[in-house]
This record gives structure tokens, C-alpha cells and sequence, in this order.
């Protein structure tokens, strides 16, 4: 419930404030006052994030036959390393990774995280998990609403408006979702208002051209949903029932978002990605 309020800002002071207001994420002055307000009392309250790099990255050969596909490089630093400074830019300092594929040297390089100012606990597939499956490893953790991404993807999302939707519409998982230009290659979301119906996975005719950029919001509750053991997709296995009971959101995001899962999106990641906007 939200209540409106009035105040009195000193001229120079709402100066800095409208700099926040960019017209997508950030739309108007009292957008921009309560994002400050929440990040000032600490009322952002993500603090944990889940990132799957566990992959083969079968699509990225031969690179892939000597490092994992999270360490692959752009502009100096591993496609992993801009997901933890995600991350960390919103105050998500508790970071589980999710590895199997060469994890040993995803974890010679990031250890335990403090090199990047955050803390890294590790979870190991045995064997693969698909997106689903790792969320049991990792049940331990995610004892309060937590953020889950792909490593192979670069994202520069507003998480903390992120997570202003995702609880003003008492949202269980929340998928953020971006436009490409063909979205016949992608799972294609159908949505109904805010909310998402289904994905339809590399449909002919799209019903939309927003897609699932590989990045989420999840309420604790949200295991519930997941197969207890084995290999299991959030796409397939979870989001599907969640969607069912009117509990599934898609956030559309205008920031960058870049698929580096073949040679030729890695090329094009390489050429085109910006980094973050501050």
C-alpha cells in the first residue's frame, strides 16, 4: 500500500534527483525519490543472488574445450565477472554460484569472492541440472527473496525497480524481459496485462517480441515448484505452474542485454557491449 506525501527539496537537491529520472526505468520525480529513499534504509532488501555457470557450452567450440564458457572474456573480464558486479552495483553482496563444467577454474579465479568485495559460497553439479535443478543445492541459501541469472548473458538492469514491481504486484518470480529484434530464436512470452501466461519456445508467428533475458526474481516459495531431484528447467518445470496461479510477472527492461551463447553473439558481445550506465 502506498500513501502520498509532500515535500519540501531544496532546488540544487531535486536537481540531482530529476538526473535519475531516465523516462524508462526510472519514469518521474516521485519514481526517483522513492528508489533513493529505499536505497538510503536499506529497504532494497535483495541481498542474494544465484548464478548459473555450469554449463558445457557446447555451442562455443572449440573455445569451450579449454576454459569455461562463464570465464570467456569481454573487454578484460570474464562475461561471470559483470554479473557479480551486477550484483554488487544493488547491494547483492551473497553470491552463489552454481558450477559443474571446469568449475575448478571459476573457482581458482573468483574464490571466495573478496577480491571483488563480495562473499562467494559454491555449489557443485556432479552431473548437469539444467536451470532448475541447482535451486535444490542451493536450498540452504535462499531463505529470502533472491535474484537468479545465467552466467552467459550481459545484463544492465535497474534491479532495485526491478524489485519495486516484483513486490508491488505480490509477485512469486518475476522474469525480466527484453526485445530482439527476431524473436523467433528465443522462448517468446505471452502475457496478459503484467502478468505472463506462457513462452512459447521459437514460435513462427510470435505473440510478442519481448523474451526471457535469462534473469529473475524468486520468492523463497518458489522451490516449492521445483522437482526434487534431478535434472529440471524453470522454463519448462517451474515457471509453467507458477504461471497457472496468476503468480508469474514479466518486468520489461530497456537497458542493455546481450546472448553471448554462440561464436557469433560472443563476436557481436565482444564489438558492442557498453558496460553499465550509472
Amino acid at each position: 500500500m502506498k500513501e502520498r506525501v509532500t515535500l519540501t527539496i531544496e532546488s540544487n537537491i531535486l536537481k540531482q534527483i530529476d538526473k535519475r529520472i531516465n523516462g524508462s526505468t526510472i519514469k518521474n520525480r516521485s519514481h526517483a525519490v522513492e528508489l533513493i529513499l529505499r536505497e538510503s534504509i536499506g529497504a532494497n532488501t535483495l541481498r542474494k543472488g544465484l548464478i548459473l555457470a555450469g554449463g558445457k557450452g557446447t555451442r562455443l567450440k572449440p573455445i569451450t574445450d579449454e576454459i569455461p564458457k562463464p570465464l570467456l572474456p569481454v573487454h578484460g573480464k570474464p562475461i561471470l565477472q559483470y554479473g557479480i558486479e551486477l550484483f554488487k552495483k544493488f547491494g547483492i553482496n551473497e553470491i552463489i554460484l552454481s558450477i559443474g563444467y571446469k568449475g575448478s577454474q571459476i573457482k581458482e579465479y573468483f574464490g571466495n569472492g573478496e577480491r571483488f568485495g563480495v562473499t562467494i559460497h559454491y555449489i557443485e553439479e556432479t552431473e548437469p541440472l539444467g536451470t532448475a535443478g541447482p535451486l535444490n543445492l542451493a536450498r540452504k541459501y535462499l531463505t529470502e527473496p533472491f535474484v537468479m541469472c545465467n552466467a552467459d548473458e550481459l545484463k544492465d538492469i535497474d534491479l532495485t525497480d526491478m524489485y519495486i514491481f516484483h513486490k508491488n504486484n505480490h509477485a512469486l518470480a518475476t522474469i525480466a524481459l527484453t526485445t530482439v529484434p527476431d524473436p523467433s530464436n528465443y522462448g517468446v512470452a505471452r502475457m496478459q496485462g503484467q502478468k505472463i501466461v506462457e513462452f512459447i519456445e521459437k514460435p513462427p508467428a510470435p505473440p510478442s517480441n519481448l523474451i526471457n533475458a535469462g534473469l529473475y526474481i524468486l520468492e523463497p516459495d518458489v522451490l516449492k515448484y521445483v522437482p526434487k531431484k534431478g535434472f529440471a528447467m524453470v522454463e519448462k518445470d517451474v515457471f509453467p505452474k507458477i504461471a497457472a496461479e496468476g503468480k508469474l510477472y514479466g518486468y520489461n527492461f530497456a537497458g542493455q542485454w546481450m546472448d553471448t551463447g554462440t561464436l557469433d553473439r560472443y563476436d557481436r558481445a565482444i564489438k558492442e557491449w557498453k558496460g553499465f550506465s550509472k
